[in-house]
């Protein structure tokens, strides 16, 4: 994907929010987002996904720095960008004495070149719910409502805090093709996510905060590649650690042994997991419950937290 300088739907740099007292929620966070891309911003609770997206959203002023969506101020010019954005916020508020069919029609007359409701519906499989009432919606009824009413407009920029918050396994997976799909069809998306399963799936690149600041950003590969990959295995029966061979020519940068279980971590993959295999070859011996796999995001996520913690 091409993501140069002119193809950016979102810019930010050095942006900054305080709020009452003091708080600092963004503290001069950079990054861009090119056309037709899933970006996800993620971090623990306090982190300042949500205050950065209501930035981009325009429904606040930075306290410092520069935001731009589609080449617009989204705060100065919010008539040029608003009926070019959708967003999913995480509660919707809507009257719950009205029908799925009202709220979709209610919002629709406040949309330029709407879907027609039926479409719209029909997109987050909802069409048979058409006749309930909101208040009769379960929570995650409620969630594809939000994600219907955020599509009406044919958003070329899309914001979803939150999106598969209350959605049974299912329904998540319904969202994220509706998700690829959208991006397929040239979508610009920016989501927030606790799901780390999800950002990994879903986007394109990644942003972690902490703190109110970048911790890490890249392709959730790129990211994952910062924390070591693991291989674990039981030692053939008579066989001990260090008839193996040095852990350090294997490309090895840490180990545990619990009872005759080997964990070992290394940044070399391929050349540690090679190693071993043509040893226990030679040796004539089988490596029972062998298990090879990169680092995840979720190791990497806490990798993160747990080295910013220590700086503290």
């Amino acid at each position: 994907m091409n993501t140069n300088e002119h193809e950016h739907v979102i810019e930010v740099t050095d942006l900054r929010r305080v709020y009452g007292g003091g708080f600092e929620a963004v503290r001069g966070i950079s990054f861009s987002v090119g056309r037709g891309e899933v970006f996800a911003l993620l971090g623990t609770n306090g982190a300042g996904k949500t205050s950065t997206v209501e930035l981009l959203e325009g429904l606040a002023r930075p306290a410092g720095g520069r935001v731009r969506v589609l080449g617009h101020d989204p705060y100065e010019e919010r008539a040029a960008v608003r009926p070019r954005t959708g967003v999913m916020l995480q509660e919707g508020g809507f009257p719950s004495e009205l029908t799925v069919a009202e709220t979709t029609r209610m919002w629709g007359g406040c949309v330029s070149g709407a879907r027609p409701e039926d479409e719209a519906l029909a997109l987050v499989g909802l069409t048979g719910r058409s006749g309930v009432r909101v208040k009769q919606l379960s929570g995650g009824e409620r969630r594809r409502l939000d994600l219907a009413l955020a599509l009406l407009g044919r958003p070329e920029v899309l914001f979803l805090d939150e999106p598969t918050t209350g959605l049974d396994a299912e329904g998540r997976r319904d969202t994220w093709e509706l998700v690829r799909a959208l991006r397929d069809g040239g979508t610009t998306v920016l989501l927030t996510t606790h799901y780390l399963e999800e950002a990994e799936g879903l986007a394109d690149r990644l942003a972690i905060l902490h703190e109110g600041s970048v911790a890490a950003t890249g392709t959730p590969l790129e990211v994952t590649a910062r924390q070591p990959s693991r291989i674990s295995f039981r030692l053939p029966e008579g066989y001990f650690l260090g008839d193996l061979p040095p852990l350090a020519e294997l490309g090895v940068c840490g180990h545990e042994v619990d009872g005759g279980l080997v964990r070992l971590r290394t940044r070399e993959l391929q050349r540690t997991a090679t190693g071993l295999l043509v040893w226990a070859e030679r040796a004539g011996v089988e490596l029972h419950g062998l298990d090879v796999r990169p680092a995840s995001l979720e190791e990497a996520f806490l990798g993160i937290a747990r080295e910013r913690a220590v700086a503290a």
